[in-house]
């Protein structure tokens, strides 16, 4: 489809693709454009459906989960992502603090400490999860990892800062000032009065967010051996999946309905996590752009060539780096991995003022995926109308665009739960008390 196309069905009041405006720093640090929007569409989409052994057009949802799926999934662990750790020899869950009278009366608190361990050592990290007060059966969960610790995104003091605060502070003197500076982006309270469980986790504790050998070293590769080392976002997918786990061994959560979900580095987390890990039965993915919903073959906003070689190499596979300013090289692209969440549910959402994004590729990521959707069934498919600033579209796949710049809120959560339920999840809200 044509830029020109794609400017024609775009009207005012949704999100268009346009030039924008390169600050100075941009051209400073990147020396390149992001924002040409006359030259966007650079190379065509590959058909999703073509298979990458060359053997033609998959034909059958048969065909996609026994060929199809798994070359795409193997193409993106050796050339994007890196292969996913293995799972630990040892795994333990200790319940280091709880409460049956958590978020005003509403639910039931529990922090865990999840260990695992292998040949090279071991490692630990605090899982947060909120329960809904509930009698009323199996309760569908969501689990969504964070970025500043458990206690940033709750105001209750019982919950725990994380240990590499201890170590390196990550920049902040006094971590305990970040307690409920994050209440929106991971809003328990909402998540809890709706009926659904919520587990979160700092991804840091997994793989902290830095370059450097230092950082490698206190990943959870380490538990593996001093020779094993690997990408930071399989090893954070990895974190959720341990989660998952745990989830496993609590009667009271829906385990055939949890959900991942993530913002930004760990919406391209929660893509990767539930193409490889299929008891997640919904992915949320949020605002990733490039690398995660977005089309890598379109030249807007954010690309390969400067997450790979300046900002974020220790993300990916080094394998990405070939693809660095040579998109047109790619066989596939960021609608393969979507595609490989079919047939279980995925919403995707966009900021209109994301522009570093590209909210018009991430839909365009979604659009083209639904090809692999259609194999088991599904028929109704989002379009660019689509791009009408908060006016979800929740089908056989779900999308919308907000007002706002690059975030997660309230109303991400909103749509995320609303969808669930039209997907007929069936939430457990609490049972207030008669007092």
């Amino acid at each position: 489809m044509t830029f020109a196309l794609l400017a024609g069905i775009c009207q005012a009041e949704k999100y268009v693709t346009k030039k924008q405006p390169e600050s100075k720093y941009m051209f400073e640090k990147y020396g390149l454009t992001f924002y040409d929007a006359e030259n966007v569409n650079a190379y065509p989409i590959p058909d999703v459906l073509e298979r990458l052994d060359g053997k033609g057009k998959t034909s059958s949802a048969k065909e996609w989960t026994v060929f199809s799926r798994p070359q795409i999934i193997e193409f993106f662990d050796r050339e994007i992502y890196g292969a996913i750790p293995p799972r630990p020899k040892s795994l333990s869950f200790e319940l280091a603090e709880s409460s049956d009278d958590a978020l005003g009366g509403i639910a039931k608190r529990r922090q865990y400490k999840i260990t695992v361990g292998a040949d090279g050592g071991s490692l630990t990290f605090d899982v947060l999860l909120y329960v809904p007060k509930s009698d009323t059966g199996k309760i569908p969960a969501f689990i969504c990892p964070n970025f500043n610790g458990n206690h940033s995104v709750s105001d209750e003091k019982e919950v725990f800062i994380p240990q590499f605060y201890k170590i390196d502070k990550k920049g902040v003197s006094d971590p305990e000032k970040l307690r409920a500076q994050k209440l929106t982006r991971i809003p328990v309270r909402d998540i809890v009065s709706r009926g659904f469980a919520i587990a979160t986790f700092c991804y840091y504790e997994l793989y902290p967010d830095k370059k450097g050998e230092k950082a490698a070293n206190r990943s959870v590769y380490k538990i593996f051996g001093k020779d094993k080392s690997g990408p930071a976002i399989v090893a954070w997918a990895w974190g959720n999946m341990r989660v998952m786990d745990l989830l496993e061994t609590l009667p009271e959560i829906d385990t055939r309905h949890v959900a991942v979900a993530g913002h930004s580095r760990l919406s391209k987390t929660a893509l990767v996590t539930g193409a490889h890990d299929e008891r997640f039965a919904y992915v949320c993915a949020n605002n990733g752009g490039c690398m995660g919903e977005a089309l890598s073959k379109r030249r807007y906003g954010e690309n390969i060539a400067s997450m790979v070689n300046i900002n974020f190499p220790y993300w990916f596979s080094p394998n990405l780096k070939k693809y660095a300013d040579n998109e047109g090289a790619l066989p596939i692209d960021q609608h393969h991995l979507l595609a490989c969440i079919a047939p279980r549910m995925l919403y995707v959402t966009s900021s209109a003022e994301d522009y570093w994004a590209d909210p018009e590729g991430q839909l365009l990521g979604l659009i083209h995926a639904c090809p692999a959707f259609a194999l088991f069934g599904g028929k109704n498919f989002p379009t660019l109308d689509a791009l009408e600033i908060e006016s979800p579209f929740h089908g056989d796949v779900a999308y919308h665009i907000r007002s706002g710049k690059h975030n997660i809120t309230q109303y991400d959560w909103k749509n995320f739960i609303d969808y669930a339920i039209k997907r007929g999840w069936k939430p457990s809200p609490p049972k207030l008390s008669d007092k």
